[in-house]
């Protein structure tokens, strides 16, 4: 599935080119049907793929009529951006077996498609597990299903990834 250029990045990276296949993850390409959903909550601008994004807004409608406050941190990443983000957390000394519990190797994120996002709320700091307590996880849990969303990384899931009850995506 990855291509030589695609190679040579599991090579600088330290990654195992099986690492994929390995883990039965999903190979995602680049979504090319983004919109923008807005900006996160770090005034960055976001997208999804068009069938995501307007399942999201309707989710993110539906929330607040309910008083629950659903904000985007990260939507769309390309496998470029993967990387980047990959290769930071080595620059920081971080071993790659652990990045890859916490980080999906280029091509292997949801992100890549456009499907995924990753949630926050109004006073819980981003990508924490202590989302889960809040009203936003408890109201997903209850209605994102309504929106074709679900979140794949739940505790000792099959991947190997770290539990993340602030990741959700659309279910294909």
């Amino acid at each position: 599935m990855l291509n030589n250029h695609q190679v040579k990045v599991y090579q600088r990276l330290g990654i195992a080119i099986d690492f994929g296949i390995k883990k039965k993850l999903p190979f995602y390409k680049d979504a090319k049907d983004l919109i923008s959903i807005g900006p996160n909550i770090f005034g960055k601008e976001q997208y999804l793929s068009k069938k995501t994004a307007i399942l999201w807004m309707q989710l993110v409608g539906s929330a607040s009529k309910d008083n629950v406050s659903i904000l985007s941190i990260s939507g769309y990443r390309s496998f470029a951006y993967q990387e980047e983000l990959i290769n930071n957390k080595l620059k920081k000394g971080i071993l790659i077996d652990d990045i890859l519990k916490v980080n999906a190797p280029p091509g292997y994120s949801q992100h890549h498609a456009g499907i995924a996002i990753d949630i926050a709320t109004i006073g819980t700091p981003p990508l924490t597990e202590i989302f889960e307590t809040t009203a936003a996880f408890q109201w997903l849990e209850t209605f994102a299903s309504d929106f074709n969303f679900s979140m794949p990384y739940v505790k000792n899931n099959n991947y190997g990834f770290i539990y993340e009850p602030w990741h959700w995506s659309v279910n294909t």
